[in-house]
Order: C-alpha cells, then sequence, then structure tokens
C-alpha cells in the first residue's frame, strides 16, 4: 500500500531518495551532471512529496516557485524496485494538486534526453515540450515541458 506525505526538503528519507537520483544522473548526465547539479540545491525547496510503500520510502518529487504563478517540478526520483506500479505518476499528481491549492496556474520542468523513462512519464500526465527555458536554453541534453494547472 502507498502513502504520501508533504513534507520540506530537510525530510531524511527525500534527502535518501534524492542522493540515490543524484547517483544515477551523476552516470547519465557524465560530464555535464557538475552543470545540472547547481540547479538542484535542496535549500530553496519548500514542498515535497515522498511515497512509502509498505512503510518505505519508495519515491519522491519536488516543486519550487519559478516567476509568476509557475512552479517548477524537480527531484522526481522512484527506487528502481518500485518503478512500473504507477508511484512517479501519483507524485507528480500529488505536487500539481499542491501546487493549484497555492495558487500556481502552470508546472514546468527539465529532464534530460538521457532519460527516457522521465519523458514518457511527463507526457502521459499532459506535458507538452516547450522552448528550453532560463539555464537550460541552450543546453542541447535538456527537453523542457509544460502543463497548465485546472
Amino acid at each position: 500500500m502507498n502513502t504520501f506525505k508533504r513534507t520540506d526538503s530537510k525530510d531524511k528519507d527525500f534527502i535518501g531518495l534524492v542522493s540515490l537520483l543524484d547517483a544515477d544522473l551523476t552516470i547519465r548526465d557524465g560530464a555535464e551532471h557538475s552543470f545540472y547539479a547547481q540547479f538542484n540545491k535542496l535549500d530553496l525547496i519548500r514542498n515535497v512529496i515522498v511515497c512509502y510503500t509498505d512503510d518505505v520510502a519508495s519515491g519522491c518529487g519536488a516543486f519550487k516557485e519559478y516567476g509568476a504563478g509557475k512552479a517548477e517540478i524537480k527531484r522526481m526520483f522512484v527506487k528502481p524496485a518500485f518503478r512500473g506500479r504507477g508511484i512517479a505518476l501519483s507524485i507528480l499528481s500529488g505536487l500539481e494538486k499542491w501546487a493549484a491549492e497555492l495558487h500556481f496556474s502552470e508546472c514546468i520542468l527539465e529532464t534530460g534526453k538521457k532519460q527516457p523513462e522521465a519523458i514518457s512519464l511527463y507526457k502521459k500526465a499532459g506535458y507538452a515540450i516547450i522552448k528550453n527555458y532560463g539555464q537550460y536554453e541552450n543546453v542541447e541534453n535538456s527537453i523542457c515541458m509544460m502543463k497548465l494547472l485546472s
């Protein structure tokens, strides 16, 4: 059974999951990892969801404000043993609901071309590819996406 906890970036389970995410991204991104890492500092993240599957921290996601009315989805991760169960989609849906409660009108995100499963997840959730924004503007490996919240 899955349960979902709203928390912040100081949560020990979130920090543990993010360390696993960063280890995976270090391999996928190779030499580019340090560029991306500078935009993923936890101290700016206040809105976090951690999923627990039978009391085990199995996945996480977060968002932070990115300009007026925009929430940027960050730090999405599900442990490999728990993938394929809809956890990531549930976390993403929970983040969107929370962002809407806080009066954000859209969610944006950046993912990498070397993360096909993430791209598939976001498309399934209704995200559309947009022009790369901000720090990702001229980054060839980045794919930026957006979804309007209702």
